[in-house]
C-alpha cells in the first residue's frame, strides 16, 4: 500500500544549520515551526515556506489557507522559468492534495498547473524528477492510469538517482512497489518496500517511517507483518496520529469471539 497522499521532497542534509533545523522540524511534522524559520523575502526562501505549508496539508489534512496564502507569495516572488515552475508544481500539489482529501475538487487545477511546470521545468532539471513523481500521483489516483503511473515513477526514479535525491527515492521506490503489490508481484513489492524503509530510516525522515512500515507489513508473513504494524503504531502516536490517512490502516483487528 503506497498511500497517494505522500509526496514532497527537499533538503535531507546541509552544512547550513538553518537548513538542518529545517529538515530535523519537517522529518518530526513540525511543518509549521519549519516555515517559520524562512523569511519569505526571497523567492527561493517563499518557495521553500510554501513547499513545507503543502505538505503539511498532505499529512495532516490542515493548514489549507495558510498554504494559499504562502503559494501566492511564493508565485508572486518567482522570476525565471526554473522558479515559475517550482511554484506551478507546488500549485499542482496543493490542488491534488484537495481533491484527494475530499476537500473540493480541483483535479483540473492540478493538471493544468503540473503541466504548466512541465513547460517551464527543463527535462533533466533537479526539480524535474518531484514533477514526474507528482504527475505519476495525478495518473496513479485521479486519472486511474497506472501504467502512466509506472512510467512517470520510474522517471522520476531515474531523475531522483541521478541527482542524489534519496527522500523522493524512498517515495519512488515505494510508489513502484505499490503498483506491484497490485499486480500481485509479491517479492518485486517486498523490495521497494524494504528500499523506502531503509533510505527512510537512514535519513531520520520519521514522519514518513511509519508509513513504510505499515506498507512492508502488506508484504510479509506473521509474526513479522504484525511487527512491523506495532512499530508502525507507536510511531503514529509519538507524532501525534500524523499523518493523519495512516489510522485507517493501523486499527488494531477485533478480537475473536473466544479471545480472552
Amino acid at each position: 500500500m503506497a498511500h497517494p497522499a505522500m509526496s514532497g521532497t527537499g533538503t535531507t542534509a546541509s552544512d547550513d544549520p538553518l537548513q538542518t533545523a529545517i529538515w530535523r522540524l519537517r522529518s518530526r511534522a513540525c511543518w509549521a515551526d519549519a516555515a517559520a524559520l524562512l523569511r519569505p523575502d526571497t523567492a527561493p526562501a517563499a518557495l521553500q515556506r510554501a513547499a513545507l505549508l503543502v505538505e503539511r496539508c498532505l499529512y495532516t489534512e490542515q493548514g489549507w489557507e495558510e498554504a494559499e496564502d504562502a503559494l501566492r507569495t511564493a508565485e508572486a516572488l518567482a522570476h525565471g522559468d526554473e522558479e515559475r515552475g517550482a511554484a506551478a508544481c507546488e500549485r499542482g500539489q496543493l490542488a491534488y492534495a484537495a481533491t484527494l482529501h475530499g476537500v473540493r475538487d480541483r483535479a483540473d487545477e492540478a493538471r493544468a498547473a503540473l503541466g504548466r511546470a512541465a513547460a517551464l521545468i527543463a527535462p533533466g532539471a533537479p526539480r524535474r524528477a518531484l514533477l514526474d513523481f507528482r504527475r505519476g500521483l495525478l495518473a496513479e489516483n485521479l486519472t486511474r492510469s497506472p501504467q502512466a503511473a509506472r512510467a512517470a515513477y520510474r522517471r522520476a526514479h531515474a531523475g531522483a538517482t541521478a541527482h542524489a535525491d534519496p527522500l523522493l527515492l524512498s517515495f519512488t521506490w515505494r510508489h513502484l512497489a505499490g503498483l506491484a503489490l497490485r499486480d500481485g508481484e509479491i517479492a518485486e513489492a517486498r523490495h521497494g518496500f524494504a528500499e523506502s524503509l531503509r533510505i527512510r530510516e537512514e535519513l531520520g525522515y520519521l514522519v514518513g517511517t511509519a508509513p513504510a512500515l505499515v506498507s512492508l507489513a502488506e508484504t510479509e508473513p506473521e509474526p513479522e507483518a504484525t511487527r512491523l504494524r506495532d512499530e508502525a503504531r507507536r510511531l503514529f502516536r509519538l507524532l501525534g496520529g500524523v499523518p493523519t490517512w495512516l489510522a485507517t490502516h493501523l486499527t488494531p483487528p477485533a478480537p475473536s469471539p473466544g479471545a480472552a
